[in-house]
């Protein structure tokens, strides 16, 4: 959210140098390459050790010194630097210093070095150079993101439990702006608190786009307060499988104070039973031969009285979620039900649609995105809005979905001029036995024929775990450390690709996850060194 990065460097720099300026000069020459490791050439090294340590996702540039530093958890603390824009008063900030605090050193039995032969830090200074520190805003898509992260990565106990920090300098930023996660409340409903660790898990692994997909078919656990119907009849349960107005804004709050951006789904016109549950003329009716059904198809898209609807419900979601984008869906419309309607023959032939169906979709897709661009927002959509033609402003950014051929979509999406996110190879509720995740990290999102102004296009993607066999129970250790994978491939280094190093540090990284109390899966068979204190 600020320009962090690059003071937080520099402070730690400055304040290491002073507490060993007694000692000497340490940094290494940069070009002397016996200190500045590839991590290619691991045949010197320990079984399971990396040059880059836990650093997950892998800084875009890592000199590690074999020196390193004592941190006593009496003596050490985060502050604001004197030359830093923001101060105590920036609550955001305060927060993290608090909460990465208590990341690094833990419930650990803190221990003293009583003689101290190692230099000591004592401070890690944050400078935000910005004029507006910006404490109050919400992230978007252009948000610098310096993080604590990265520091907090680099302390380790030694094994008598001492907390140490190797002398590090990183330069670091995120190749892709938009990182995803994406979570069905619908199908299963999920905690609050469920929401919360999923994106402590984000933050810890630098992800922040949470794609909170929020409402389908099975439930509509939002609760408008234009049209408290739709949870009242359409959730699992009205008064505990729901979220409130104060629920929604404790999410976004949480995911605020993160970095992370919250951008809910709508999806439309296609599954949306359970939104005719608590308005009952907004789907439509089906017919067998020329009787009612009694069952209901997608959204109705020939009446009115659905766009006033759909404009008066929006207009809310705009001003509950403060971020710039919405994503309206867009995918997977079952036609059986519009085919059968005679008001909707009609309809179809009074329009010249003749009996492509497609062409109905377009015109409710294309009344749908003039009414969000009304409420002054941006919209995402599922490739097939882009696949029908309609008609989408040059902000749209489109998601490629479809496993098969989606480096062609991505091709196609991007040559015409839309900005896109993949997620087609990154469904995480594929499953399969043994290490799946190399698969997962193995995807490159600009791997697809088109040049580098389309390849500028694609600006990230989104682990998507959906949740037809998933809830509370089983939706974190099933996400995680595999999403860690999409995180690396979207932060680092395209260069960064090496699978055994990979696996070194992201074996310590799920350790440091499931020490911070995010349940993740083990990768294999092995241990975390924390597991004996537990």
């Amino acid at each position: 959210m600020w320009r962090l990065r690059a003071a937080l460097c520099a402070g730690l720099l400055l304040m290491i140098r002073s507490c060993l300026a007694q000692e000497g000069a340490w940094w290494p020459n940069r070009g002397d390459p016996q200190r500045l490791w590839t991590g290619e050439d691991l045949s010197a090294m320990k079984p399971g050790d990396s040059p880059y340590g836990a650093l997950w996702p892998r800084p875009r540039s890592v000199q590690i010194s074999d020196d390193f530093l004592y941190l006593s958890p009496a003596r050490f603390s985060i502050v604001h630097g004197s030359s830093s824009t923001a101060g105590p008063s920036c609550n955001l900030l305060q927060d993290a210093f608090n909460r990465y605090y208590k990341y690094i050193f833990g419930d650990s039995k803190w221990q003293e070095s009583e003689n101290r032969p190692l230099g000591e830090l004592q401070l890690l200074q944050v400078v935000i150079i910005s004029p507006d520190s910006d404490c109050n805003a919400y992230p978007s898509i252009s948000s610098d993101e310096s993080s604590l992260e990265t520091f907090s990565q680099l302390v380790y106990q030694d094994d008598i439990g001492l907390f140490l920090i190797n002398k590090t300098l990183i330069s670091d930023a995120p190749r892709f702006g938009h990182r995803g996660v994406l979570l069905d409340s619908s199908r299963h409903f999920l905690p609050k608190k469920i929401l919360f660790r999923n994106l402590d898990a984000m933050a810890f692994n630098k992800m922040n786009v949470f794609h909170w997909h929020i409402v389908d078919d099975q439930s509509f656990p939002y609760e408008s307060a234009a049209f408290p119907a739709l949870s009242k009849k359409g959730a699992y349960r009205q008064y505990t499988h729901v979220y409130t107005q104060d629920d929604v804004r404790e999410v976004i709050e949480f995911a605020r104070l993160r970095g992370i951006r919250v951008v809910p789904e709508f999806d439309s016109p296609g599954h949306t039973q359970s939104w005719g549950e608590g308005q009952p003329s907004l789907l439509t009716p089906c017919y067998t031969g020329e009787q009612l059904s009694g069952s209901y198809g997608p959204i109705n898209p020939i009446k009115n009285e659905t766009y006033t609807f759909i404009t008066k419900f929006f207009q809310e979601v705009a001003n509950v979620f403060p971020d710039h984008y919405i994503h309206l869906g867009g995918d997977e419309v079952d036609f059986s039900c519009w085919r059968s309607n005679p008001d909707i023959t009609k309809f179809m032939a009074d329009h010249g649609f003749g009996t492509d169906y497609s062409k109905l979709e377009s015109y409710y897709m294309q009344l749908l995105l003039e009414i969000i661009t009304s409420v002054k927002k941006g919209y995402m959509v599922w490739q097939e809005v882009f696949d029908n033609h309609d008609k989408l402003t040059p902000d749209t950014v489109v998601e490629v979905w479809k496993e098969k051929n989606y480096q062609n979509e991505m091709a196609a999406v991007t040559a015409a001029g839309f900005q896109t996110i993949l997620s087609a190879p990154w469904y995480l509720n594929r499953i399969s036995y043994g290490q799946d995740w190399i698969q997962i990290y193995k995807v490159e999102p600009s791997n697809f024929n088109g040049t580098e102004a389309q390849k500028k296009l694609v600006i990230g993607g989104e682990a998507c775990l959906w949740g037809e066999f998933v809830d509370a129970t089983n939706i974190m250790p099933r996400l995680w450390p595999r999403a860690s994978a999409v995180a690396e491939r979207l932060w680092s280094n395209q260069q960064v690709t090496s699978i055994e190093d990979a696996y070194n540090r992201l074996v310590k990284h799920r350790c440091n996850m499931v020490k911070r109390g995010i349940p993740a899966e083990p990768l294999y068979v092995g241990f975390c060194d924390h597991e004996g204190h537990l």
